[in-house]
């Protein structure tokens, strides 16, 4: 149904007296009090509130200033995304009077830094703990912001989900430095942790948790086992299994990393927890896996999921491993440490080779600064040898 605007004119308006809302059209109406005051107000739709905002009161704004006014309104729910007038106003009022809301400077900070993140997905993280865990201070001024507004912030959360804790605080000291840099705050940063939380908030140092993981004399049993699966996830689990390789790294593969006449798989640095190329070499029941698939293809991934222009899902992968050995048996990341387990018990391999396999890196700062190669010929018989192990189950 189209809106009909402008039902008003500057003579009805002058004269009105009867109390109510006259409507001009659009959310816009003129409110007439029975002392005969009168005021704009706009009416609106807004995740399913019908919220009010006061455009002012007549005489001192005008028919034509409440109709800009409204239209402005209007104009911000039309945008893709919508957005609050009586947010945006009220913003602009804060700005006004010098003053910038925590959100706000959040989300521009953001923007700013985007190309310091390896993928859309740590960017997406940010933006889910400062907003989930930051409501409290994500509309209040950011100069405001104190040592009590960060500690109801962290402490509902700092023992019950500590990472989370950890990196939330990390993240809010770095916005209010960057708003500090730009003239918007003065003094101490409030979530710095050294000299300040850390003498307020209790320690959270705990055990290191490890990854459960299947023990190595294990792994050819429940390799032979999986063989016998012919689904996308098996194929997958296998050739992770067979390349020691994280999670991510192998659902994610694509066939421009895969040079199967010289039996290599390159990985690149922003595919890689630590943001160096990575190549493995495949034995030769990883190459059959991955050549086996090649003849197939039917998407830029190896191991597509379902629709195909998406990666097999990490889902799909623990699905698979419940089902196959229990509920918390091992868990997918659990391999790399079986093969690790292997290689020191097992063979003579350096230690410097088994840890570069896993892309781990070795030595001090100096030495890697200094070991330009990555022992790729020194890993390749260690991967045969991994390979032929995993296959052995008669």
């Amino acid at each position: 149904m189209p809106v009909t605007l402008n039902q008003l004119n500057a003579r009805r308006v002058e004269t009105l007296t009867s109390p109510g809302r006259h409507k001009d059209g659009g959310g816009l109406y003129l409110n007439v009090s029975p002392s005969g005051s009168k005021s704009w107000m706009f009416l609106y739709r807004w995740q399913n509130r019908r919220p009010e905002i006061g455009l002012g009161r007549y005489p001192t704004v005008s028919l034509l200033e409440a109709r800009r006014r409204a239209d402005e309104a209007r104009a911000y729910l039309s945008e893709l995304p919508p957005r609050d007038p009586r947010a945006v106003w009220k913003q602009e009022q804060l700005e006004r009077e010098g003053q910038t809301r925590f959100g706000t400077f959040a989300e521009e900070f953001l923007e700013t830094i985007l190309n310091d993140f390896k993928n859309a997905k740590h960017r997406q993280q940010w933006e889910n703990t400062l907003k989930t865990y930051g409501a409290s201070i994500w509309n209040k001024p950011i100069m405001e912001v104190d040592t009590n507004d960060i500690l109801r912030v962290l402490q509902p959360i700092w023992n019950d989900k500590r990472e989370t804790a950890k990196r939330l605080r990390g993240r809010l000291e770095r916005v209010l430095d960057a708003a500090k840099a730009r003239g918007l705050r003065e003094g101490e940063n409030p979530a710095r942790w050294r000299g300040h939380l850390a003498a307020i908030l209790p320690n959270q140092r705990r055990d290191v948790q490890h990854h459960k993981a299947l023990a190595f004399e294990g792994v050819p049993a429940f390799y032979a086992r999986l063989a016998k699966r012919e689904a996308m996830s098996a194929i997958c689990l296998r050739f992770l299994i067979l390349t020691a390789a994280r999670s991510s790294e192998a659902r994610e593969a694509v066939w421009s990393e895969f040079d199967l006449e010289q039996k290599l798989w390159t990985i690149p640095a922003q595919r890689m927890k630590a943001g160096r190329e990575h190549r493995v070499p495949l034995s030769e029941p990883a190459f059959k896996t991955v050549h086996a698939l090649s003849e197939i293809r039917q998407s830029d991934f190896v191991f597509p999921g379902q629709p195909s222009r998406k990666p097999i899902s990490e889902a799909a992968l623990r699905n698979l491993l419940k089902a196959m050995l229990g509920e918390g048996a091992a868990t997918i990341h659990g391999f790399r440490s079986s093969f690790r387990d292997w290689a020191g018990e097992c063979t003579d391999y350096p230690r410097d080779v088994a840890e570069l396999a896993l892309a781990h890196a070795v030595g001090n700062a100096v030495e890697r600064a200094y070991r330009r190669g990555d022992a790729l010929e020194r890993r390749r018989p260690l991967m045969v040898d991994w390979g032929n192990f995993v296959i052995s189950h008669p």
